[in-house]
């Protein structure tokens, strides 16, 4: 009775350590690809934020709304912030669509990347 105890236990654990090994494949596998945009008609496959405007939650597409493109640059609508044209900041969006990096991923941090579409979209 006591080795079949033992054998169940270490059964138990091989499933527990297995279980746990899928765990955290799944979660480094999940976090392979976080500095991808989401694909759109434009670029089906996706495309990746360079890493120096993203640490993996930093940026995402934002609304054409929430961006002012004016004579002095683009302003960001929810922090006021403006960015002139010629700060190098501002990238050509590959799929056309306006994407926003800030710090931390935050609502209203300051912007270190913004993705604009080029003026023939």
């Amino acid at each position: 009775m006591a080795l079949k105890r033992h054998g169940f236990l270490l059964s138990s654990l091989a499933v527990g350590v297995a279980l746990g090994a899928l765990a955290l494949s799944i979660g480094f596998a999940a976090k392979a690809y976080p500095h991808d945009a989401t694909p759109t008609a434009a670029m089906p496959q996706g495309w990746s934020y360079p890493f120096s405007c993203c640490s993996g939650f930093d940026c995402r597409e934002v609304p054409d709304a929430s961006i002012v493109e004016g004579a002095r640059g683009y302003e960001i609508r929810v922090t006021h912030e403006l960015i002139p044209m010629s700060d190098p900041r501002i990238k050509e969006s590959p799929d056309g669509r306006f994407h926003w990096c800030s710090v931390a991923g935050a609502a209203d941090g300051r912007t270190i990347c913004l993705f604009v579409p080029p003026r023939s979209f």
